[in-house]
């Protein structure tokens, strides 16, 4: 019988200085979500995150829901598109679900339910959260050089040019750059870039023109849509992230970006995401999901990039021989690619740091910055698929089997397999 510890061991604490710029970002998500959600365990600030979920609801399958509205007392059911209930806990806790030195109500009523039948019958309903922005080392955008350019660019990609192949981005939404002609094509959800008082560049904005420029940085004929998901601070809950998966497939997608996620209470898949992700993804054909690794500097799997279905995508390092130290890592992650000082499409305007050392400080922008994160990595990668499928006419998982394939020939010691920009082509040669 599992035992009541709800810690799940994943343990995402930063070390040293990274431990200020961890407690900032995830205070950003509390000022926006505030008792909408509860931090696992709830002395993060020491010990670490092992997840973030929604206060006072959990997730069931839709034929389970019967049953745990039974052993609950009661609650508010309300099924999604996926197969999931998303279940409102009634105030009352059971007399005899467990206890525990600072358990939550929610933990206690999980808990309850491990007891009663086992670890991933009920789950909370986690929070996911776009890359560039997780508890994490990774970096706020970074001013550049006026005039600077994207890096990497590729300037001649052939028939490697993505025509035809459509990627939808799942972010923050868009905002047109017309300084930058790479994003001429580029549609999608208007994101609110700005806050409405201050007129300072908000927190997670840009994010999305960013990633639409990496991809359009190794593709440039892809069609990119960026999709506004992730609109309030950059998070979403996950069966609200699994009813808009499905919607995208109206959109009939070849690629899938996201660069978001999660880790989960005792590194159990996101139920929301698994009604999702492994029947369509585990078919031959349809779109491959692209997903980052994460950036929390861990081997702890991350939300849906650990899924087999996936290709997860951890970030090389500036140097281009080892893992960025943001980056997550392990035999989960299938592919390394560039995700540390890329340059690339941004907003027009002030931004305000939110994160220490660099807390308060302004950051003046003219439509390009440099950023950080697996967040960039990810739209390299599927700038790639992209690239290959016009090149060879091959369909998504094929085009993305044989990437990964030419990666294992270039293997970097301690980190893994690699793919870079321009592999789109080198990856048809014999």
């Amino acid at each position: 019988m599992p035992d009541d510890n709800n810690s799940g061991g994943n343990n995402n604490q930063p070390d040293g200085d990274s431990n200020d710029k961890f407690e900032d970002q995830v205070e950003l998500i509390l000022a926006e979500f505030g008792d909408e959600i509860e931090i696992d365990p709830p002395n993060w600030r020491t010990a670490g995150v092992n997840a973030i979920y929604r206060s006072r609801g959990v997730l069931v399958r839709d034929h389970d829901a019967p049953r745990a509205v039974d052993l609950f007392g009661g609650g508010n059911a309300r099924r999604s598109s996926l197969g999931v209930t998303r279940l409102n806990l009634p105030d009352a806790v059971p007399a005899d679900a467990p206890d525990g030195d600072g358990f939550t109500e929610i933990q206690r009523l999980l808990a309850y339910a491990d007891r009663r039948f086992g670890r991933g019958y009920v789950t909370p309903e986690h929070l996911f959260y776009v890359c560039s922005v997780s508890p994490c080392p990774a970096t706020e955008p970074e001013e550049v050089l006026e005039g600077a350019l994207p890096d990497p660019f590729l300037t001649e990609v052939g028939n490697a040019d993505g025509h035809g192949v459509k990627v939808v981005v799942l972010d923050v939404g868009w905002t047109p750059a017309p300084s930058a002609p790479w994003l001429n094509g580029v549609s999608g959800d208007p994101e609110v870039a700005f806050d409405p008082v201050t007129k300072l560049i908000r927190p997670y904005a840009g994010h999305g023109t960013f990633i639409a420029g990496v991809v359009r940085a190794i593709a440039p004929q892809a069609e990119v849509v960026v999709k506004s998901y992730f609109n309030k601070a950059g998070a979403v809950f996950e069966a609200d992230l699994a009813d808009r998966l499905a919607e995208v497939m109206d959109e009939d997608p070849d690629i899938i970006s996201l660069s978001a996620g999660s880790t989960t209470r005792f590194d159990v898949p996101s139920m929301a995401l698994d009604t999702f992700t492994r029947p369509r993804q585990g078919s031959a054909d349809g779109p491959v999901l692209v997903a980052a690794a994460g950036n929390d500097g861990t081997d702890q799997r991350f939300w849906p990039a650990a899924y087999p279905e996936a290709v997860s995508v951890g970030a090389l390092a500036a140097d281009g021989t080892s893992r960025a130290p943001f980056s997550n890592y392990g035999s989960w992650v299938d592919v390394y690619a560039p995700g540390e000082n890329l340059v690339n499409a941004f907003l027009t305007g002030r931004y305000k740091c939110t994160e220490r050392p660099n807390a308060g400080r302004f950051r003046d922008f003219a439509g390009m910055a440099q950023w950080s994160g697996t967040s960039f990595a990810t739209p390299l990668v599927a700038g790639l698929i992209a690239a290959r499928m016009s090149l060879t006419g091959e369909r998504p998982k094929q085009a993305a089997n044989a990437l990964l394939a030419f990666s294992h020939r270039r293997v970097l010691p301690a980190v893994g397999p690699v793919l870079l920009p321009d592999d789109a082509q080198a990856s048809t040669d014999s």
